[in-house]
């Protein structure tokens, strides 16, 4: 099933929140999805849309020293493993890069090892970096310099 990506609306959102076990299974992340995100940052908050449906998204922003921050990136169930989350990735980094982006970044936990994998495969350095989130709350850092070859 065809899929196109373009900018996320509220009610996008939304129809992921209602269907968030599709995205996350049993982990709820409901509450990093903050619509004021979407709101503020519309043209690099993106979605996969098929007739079906919301196949995937991601949000994430430009910050003032450019770079392209990832806040969430997540496939649907059923869209898993077909070369989705890499064409959302060039998505966004061509949008990141139109506002300025000229690096890229996102954050997991050391327990996420698909995330950690999935990263590493689309050539993002990967370090932890301890404290991150607080006391005892390290994280795993990805950066890569753009262009993104999607390749």
């Amino acid at each position: 099933m065809r899929t196109q990506i373009t900018s996320a609306g509220m009610t996008d959102i939304q129809q992921v929140l209602a269907d968030h076990h599709r995205y996350w299974g049993d982990r709820d992340l409901r509450s990093l999805h903050l619509l004021a995100l979407v709101q503020e940052f519309g043209e690099t908050c993106l979605v996969a849309r098929a007739e079906d449906g919301i196949h995937g998204y991601i949000i994430g922003f430009v910050t003032p020293t450019g770079i392209g921050y990832v806040h969430l990136i997540a496939t649907r169930d059923d869209a898993r493993g077909t070369g989705l989350g890499r064409r959302l990735y060039a998505a966004f980094a061509d949008a990141a890069h139109r506002h300025g982006a000229l690096r890229l970044k996102a954050i997991t936990s050391l327990a996420n090892t698909g995330s950690i994998a999935f990263h590493r495969r689309l050539g993002f350095d990967t370090k932890t970096v301890d404290d991150y989130n607080g006391p005892g709350q390290a994280m795993v850092v990805f950066h890569r310099v753009l262009p993104f070859d999607a390749g």
